[in-house]
C-alpha cells in the first residue's frame, strides 16, 4: 500500500479511476481560493528551473543509489518514487505548470502521429504542430459542453460551426523544444492564462505539447483567439455559458498548479536525501555484493 504522502495528484491513472469531478468540487477549489497556501504558492513552475531532460535524469538519479546499495528503507523509498515518477509523469511535467491532465480536460491523449507528418529529415513538420494545436483547442472546447456543462452543450458545438459564437484564431506563436520523429504518440493540454472577465472579447491560451516517447515537451505554444458572433458578424464578449466555463477551468488550473508543484519539488527533495544517504556522503561505500 502506498502511503498517502507518495501518492501523486492529477496522475493519469489514478484520475482515470476516480471521478474528475470529485477531484476539483466546487468546495475543494474555492477552499483552495480562499486559503493561505494559495496566496503563498510560488508563481514559478519548478520545471523552470530544471533541465528539459529532468524526468529521465531524475529516473537516472533514483537508478544510481539503488545501484549504489541501499537498505530495505530507501530501497521501498526509491521503489515508491521511481513508480510515481513513471507513472504521473504528465502530471508532474505539465500539472505543476497549470495544466489539466485528465483525460476529460486534454485536447488530445497519446494519440499517435502520422508516419507522414514527417518532412524530409525524418522529423515532424513545424506545420504539424500548428495542426496539433488546432487539434487540442476544438477537443478542448467540445469536452466543456460533453463533461461540464451538458444544458449547454448544443452552444458548444456549435462553436465549431457559424451559427452562434466561436473562439477565432487571430495568432499563433510555437516554441519548439525538440524535433519528434516517428514513431511516437503525442497529448497535448490548453490552459487560460489569466482569469476571463466579462468585458473579454480575446483571450490568450498557452499550449504544451508532449511526446510520449521522450516523455518530455516537444513544443510550446501561445494561442491569441477573439470571441466571435456568426450572427451578429462582429467581435463579442464572452458570452455567459463561455465566461462561467472558463473560469472554473482556471480556478482549476490555480489548484493543479499548487499541488502538483508541490509534489514535484516534494519528490526532487526526497531524491536528494537519498542521494545524501547512499553515494553523496563522506564515508560512502559502493556495496558491490560478495560471496558469504
Amino acid at each position: 500500500m502506498i502511503p498517502n504522502g507518495m501518492r501523486g495528484f492529477n496522475a493519469p491513472r489514478a484520475l482515470c479511476s476516480r471521478p474528475y469531478h470529485n477531484l476539483f468540487r466546487p468546495s475543494i477549489v474555492r477552499q483552495f481560493s480562499h486559503s493561505s497556501h494559495h496566496a503563498q504558492a510560488p508563481t514559478t513552475p519548478p520545471t523552470e528551473s530544471l533541465n528539459p531532460r529532468w524526468l529521465s535524469d531524475l529516473k537516472t538519479r533514483l537508478g544510481k543509489c539503488i545501484h549504489f546499495g541501499m537498505n530495505e528503507a530507501q530501497t521501498t523509498t526509491a521503489g515508491l518514487l521511481l513508480a510515481e515518477v513513471t507513472r504521473d509523469w504528465r502530471s508532474l511535467l505539465a500539472g505543476s505548470e497549470g495544466y489539466l491532465t485528465h483525460p476529460l480536460r486534454a485536447g488530445i491523449s497519446s494519440v499517435p502521429i502520422n508516419w507522414g507528418d514527417q518532412d524530409t529529415m525524418g522529423h515532424v513538420n513545424n506545420v504539424q504542430y500548428v495542426r496539433f494545436c488546432e487539434t487540442s483547442r476544438t477537443n478542448w472546447t467540445r469536452k466543456i459542453g460533453e463533461h461540464f456543462d451538458r444544458s449547454n452543450k448544443k452552444l458548444w458545438d456549435e462553436m465549431l460551426t457559424s451559427k452562434s459564437y466561436g473562439l477565432i484564431l487571430k495568432s499563433i506563436k510555437v516554441d519548439y523544444k525538440f524535433p519528434m520523429a516517428w514513431p511516437d504518440r503525442i497529448s497535448a493540454y490548453h490552459k487560460i492564462r489569466v482569469m476571463p472577465k466579462e468585458t473579454d472579447s480575446s483571450m490568450l491560451l498557452d499550449v504544451m505539447i508532449l511526446s510520449e516517447a521522450k516523455q518530455r515537451i516537444a513544443a510550446k505554444a501561445e494561442e491569441d483567439v477573439v470571441v466571435y458572433n456568426y450572427k451578429a458578424g462582429k467581435k463579442s464578449t464572452l458570452p455567459d455559458y463561455m465566461l462561467k466555463q472558463f473560469k472554473r477551468q482556471f480556478e482549476e488550473q490555480e489548484v493543479a498548479k499548487y499541488q502538483n508543484g508541490k509534489r514535484l519539488r516534494e519528490i526532487l527533495g526526497q531524491v536528494t536525501a537519498l542521494e545524501k544517504e547512499t553515494w553523496d556522503r563522506e564515508d560512502a561505500k559502493e556495496d558491490l555484493g560478495g560471496s558469504a
